[in-house]
């Protein structure tokens, strides 16, 4: 049943990510960086999904770095709870990313060698966001990297409207714009009977998202390199679909 949801989740995903699978290759490909770096070392890499939903890029994470430690973080315990049903190989841990004593409460004090995030840090408030940056970045080791995929405006107004419009007709080749989409998949499972203990757990949570925080890869940028980021840039784009990776 969860793995039939996240594939249902994948394919609504899609339709606002079109090369979502393309998308993920480059985060892995970044992270695969870092934990060579690891392997250098002779330790354990560690990896953290902030954000990780469903587990669809924890999933692929684990598949490809199968003696790497994985680890995915979210609020949402459905999602979470999709995610325990579908992702073999990670540890999955419910903590909110908006308090920064969530990494000591869930035993990820220890370095990190790598911090993903995919289509879930938009939600944060600006204040919040800047918070969890200087968290990531004081938990990284020295050379460790965030990859964080995700849809971020272009910063000359101009431009952004250009580079929706290049995500959009990609979709249209894609052939991904009837997919469904993100309100009628959370109609359908929030409806499943079968996920009724995981719905009352959500909303005794009282588990919502807020509207976009509106951020500008620019401004994405600047706040990283404020929370102790040495180096931060996109590594991959489609429209306004960025892989932006930053080396702590």
């Amino acid at each position: 049943m969860a793995q039939r949801w996240v594939q249902r989740w994948d394919v609504q995903q899609e339709r606002y990510v079109p090369d979502r699978e393309e998308r993920f290759r480059v985060v892995i490909d970044v992270v695969g960086w870092a934990v060579a770096r690891a392997g250098d070392r002779g330790g354990v890499a560690r990896i953290v999904d902030l954000g990780c939903g469903p587990g669809s890029l924890s999933a692929r994470l684990a598949r490809v770095f199968p003696t790497a430690e994985i680890v995915g973080i979210d609020a949402d315990p459905l999602l979470l709870g999709l995610a325990a049903g579908s992702s073999g190989g990670v540890r999955l841990v419910h903590a909110d990313l908006t308090d920064p004593a969530w990494p000591g409460a869930t035993g990820l004090d220890a370095p990190w060698d790598a911090a993903v995030s995919s289509t879930a840090l938009h939600w944060l408030a600006p204040d919040a966001l800047a918070g969890l940056y200087s968290t990531v970045a004081g938990r990284l080791r020295a050379g460790g990297v965030f990859v964080d995929a995700d849809n971020r405006a272009l910063d000359e107004p101009v431009m952004a409207d250009l580079a929706r419009h290049v995500r959009s007709a990609r979709a249209l080749r894609a052939g991904v714009t009837d997919n469904e989409d993100w309100h009628s998949w959370w109609d359908g499972v929030l409806a499943d009977p079968d996920l009724a203990p995981l719905v009352d757990a959500r909303s005794a949570a009282a588990i919502a998202h807020g509207g976009e925080n509106g951020l500008t890869v620019g401004q994405q940028v600047g706040m990283l390199r404020a929370a102790g980021f040495s180096a931060v840039a996109p590594v991959w784009q489609s429209g306004d679909d960025h892989v932006l990776a930053a080396v702590r």
